[in-house]
């Protein structure tokens, strides 16, 4: 049964409309379009399979990606979510794929490139006796081009932008998003090379290579270089890393080509012009209080594994490269929503050894299973075309060359109400927007019913529930309730790779899912944690630093709305710092209240000042604040401002009442280095969502509201 909320996200986003954006179908016949549209392959047996995807759709047994729910049976549909295009090192090449990854965010995919193969930052060009202007600048004109594509009419376009870590350009690509409104259509990510590893590990040099001769052009320390990578990560959650070696180790059809990319969130490795579909099971169907009924979970592989492979022969591809490469591997993406749903359901901690045992038993299960659905699909339609070039060249049948992924489950996992992919719990209860603005606020089911069991369900536990998100947080609750009912927040970073890693061992592809560190964490816990994922097997890595976003531009087609302040609590807390200026003594009180800092007061001692302008600069200082302006922003504009009078006077602690405003706000803000946040401050993000204003999370490698279902990436 749907709830209230997804069928809000289904209206909003998937459901036809016509020429004046009304919209045409109901709920019951989008599923039903579907259904009837992927089935088609099944020939006589069309009905049939019909009604099976259908039932299987609707119960939320399994959904696929955005693309097929919004345009399969619709003319011209593209059903595909992932796709990666070559980038050749001339300007035709660079505006061909340009032109092509147009036409893919037109239809509602998102495209991968390597930029890899393009010469170097002033670089001789022969042709014209000129020199190359490098991998960034055409990235900026991709993400340009991107800005004015829409997906779909739906969802604006997302890049993954690739760059080997032995390219002379590496230094600027680490850096290259560090003004947040560069790129903003862009993930970004370093592909890292088990050369390079090795020397980080042995702290010597490696190789700046030449793209275009193949020459080596410098040879420079390794450590540096990681060192600004781990830095960049930790202050804004790029780069990414993409441990390209190894995952080519990996791949399925050497003999095609290597993998230089991936799509968006870094789940699907991809061969240039290959597209992938994906899909999604939800786990918490797949369970009761006493385990996993296996039974049903085979069944719903069986049928997932033959509708992906439906999708590739009914999709209309945009290129007819894209459609020859991807038919030739038959590549699908196979994953998993509702992982932590699962865990709770199982009353299994997240950041345990039975979690992370029952994670291996459960993917290799699921990869085994899909693997023997592609050997009876294989033989009853035959091989993918590619399979003698393939490390299943001596097997007699196999349809798809890779099978599962754990892809951003965003959306689909907000329809089928469970937690996204692997992910753990973001947040135990919150408040949902629904249609005109309406809202309400959402609790986890699993959790109310332990509350309701223990008679603990009250107001005030949903009040202080709202307050945080934790159930950690929460004074009455026993201890082995909260052992279990743990958030994202409340899990090291190393539980989140070990998780992660736990998944990857039998996954074919990639996992997407972000690594959450705390605010406090060093960029020495961000470095621990990127060697922590190489050492262990995964393939990327995507990391966040709670709160490292905060004054991120998200270019997602706000238009010029207005970001209003929030109201002042009636209550606040906070202290007052006495400070020697230039005039005398300036009183500052800092005032927190439930979302962090919300106000700064001045009063000016019996010597006087200039009250009129530090009362002014508190007042904009407040406003910022209220309005979720990132605090180092506020800080670094105040710092270091100088005034005659406090120049002059040798007992002076400051430069001026500004400057004295920032130091107060350094202090509020616990200013070690790696902890820029607010002591009181719960929630993961004051990041607003651009639809409805509620704080989005970064999970999966994409940023997502929880609210009302709005996801970048899918």
């Amino acid at each position: 049964m749907l709830s209230k909320s997804a069928q809000t996200i289904l209206q909003r986003r998937y459901l036809q409309r016509d020429e004046d954006g009304e919209v045409i179908e109901t709920i019951d016949e989008l599923f039903r379009r579907v259904a009837n549209a992927v089935a088609a392959p099944e020939g006589t047996e069309a009905a049939k399979y019909s009604n099976l995807f259908y039932d299987m759709m609707v119960n939320l047994d399994f959904l696929p990606n955005s693309p097929t729910l919004m345009n399969a049976g619709v003319p011209g549909g593209q059903l595909s979510a992932c796709f990666v295009l070559p980038i050749e090192d001339s300007m035709e090449g660079i505006f061909n794929t340009l032109r092509d990854s147009a036409l893919i965010h037109k239809t509602g995919g998102g495209t991968g490139f390597s930029f890899s193969r393009l010469r170097a930052k002033n670089s001789v060009v022969k042709s014209t006796g000129g020199v190359a202007s490098g991998p960034i600048s055409f990235m900026k004109a991709y993400n340009a081009a991107t800005e004015t594509v829409k997906q779909g009419g739906k969802r604006r376009g997302a890049n993954m932008g690739i760059l080997r870590i032995d390219h002379p350009d590496i230094e600027d690509f680490i850096h290259c998003k560090k003004d947040k409104a560069e790129l903003t259509n862009f993930n970004i990510s370093v592909a890292v090379t088990d050369v390079f590893m090795e020397a980080v590990k042995e702290e010597g040099s490696y190789d700046l290579i030449d793209p275009r001769s193949g020459k080596v052009v410098d040879t420079i320390p390794a450590k540096p270089i990681w060192d600004k990578i781990v830095a960049a990560a930790w202050e804004s959650g790029e780069p990414g890393i993409f441990y390209i070696d190894r995952t080519n180790d990996l791949n399925p059809t050497p003999a095609l080509g290597k993998f230089e990319a991936t799509n968006p969130c870094g789940e699907q490795p991809l061969l240039p012009y290959e597209s992938c579909n994906l899909g999604s099971i939800n786990l918490l169907n797949m369970c009761t209080a006493k385990g996993i009924n296996y039974t049903k979970l085979d069944r719903t592989i069986e049928l997932a594994v033959r509708f992906l492979d439906n999708v590739i022969d009914v999709n209309t591809y945009p290129l007819p490269e894209i459609d020859e490469a991807t038919k030739l591997t038959r590549k699908i993406g196979l994953g998993v929503m509702g992982w932590a749903d699962m865990l709770l359901r199982l009353n299994i901690p997240y950041n345990s050894v039975r979690a992370l045992e029952l994670a291996e038993k459960l993917m290799k299960h699921i990869t085994d299973t899909a693997r023997d659905c592609s050997r009876l699909l294989g033989k009853e339609r035959g091989s993918f075309p590619a399979k003698d070039l393939s490390i299943w060249k001596d097997e007699r049948f196999m349809r798809n060359a890779a099978l599962t992924t754990i892809a951003p489950t965003g959306t689909i996992s907000m329809l089928a109400d469970v937690s996204s992919g692997i992910e753990p719990i973001f947040g135990y209860a919150f408040t949902k927007t629904v249609m005109d603005n309406d809202s309400f606020v959402y609790v986890n089911e699993i959790l109310k019913e332990r509350l309701l069991a223990n008679g603990l369900y009250t107001q005030s536990t949903v009040d202080s529930l709202l307050k945080s998100g934790r159930v950690t947080a929460l004074d009455k609750v026993p201890e082995d309730i909260k052992e279990v009912f743990v958030c994202a927040y409340d899990i090291a970073a190393e539980n989140h790779i070990l998780m992660q890693a736990s998944f990857q061992k039998y996954t074919d592809n990639a996992i997407s899912k972000t690594i959450n560190f705390p605010n406090t964490a060093t960029i020495d816990d961000v470095n621990d944690g990127y060697i922590l994922a190489y050492n262990l097997g995964c393939k990327g890595v995507t990391v966040y630093r709670d709160g490292s976003r905060d004054s991120q531009v998200l270019s997602l087609g706000t238009g010029d709305k207005k970001v209003t302040p929030r109201d002042r609590a009636t209550t606040t807390q906070g202290f007052t710092d006495k400070i020697t200026t230039g005039c005398g003594n300036l009183y500052i009180t800092v005032n927190y209240d439930e979302h962090g800092i919300c106000e700064v007061f001045t009063n000016t001692g019996k010597a006087g000042g200039c009250p009129a302008q530090s009362e002014a600069s508190a007042r904009l200082a407040t406003l910022a604040l209220r309005a979720n302006v990132d605090h180092d922003s506020i800080i670094k504009q105040l710092t270091g401002i100088r005034c005659p009078a406090a120049v002059r006077n040798k007992n002076s602690q400051c430069l001026s009442c500004p400057d004295a405003i920032a130091r107060s706000l350094k202090k509020a803000l616990g200013h070690k280095v790696g902890t820029p946040k607010p002591i009181q401050q719960d929630d993961e993000t004051t990041v607003p969502c651009p639809e409805c204003g509620k704080p989005i999370l970064n999970a999966e490698g994409c940023t997502m509201c929880p609210s009302c279902g709005f996801s970048k990436c899918n």
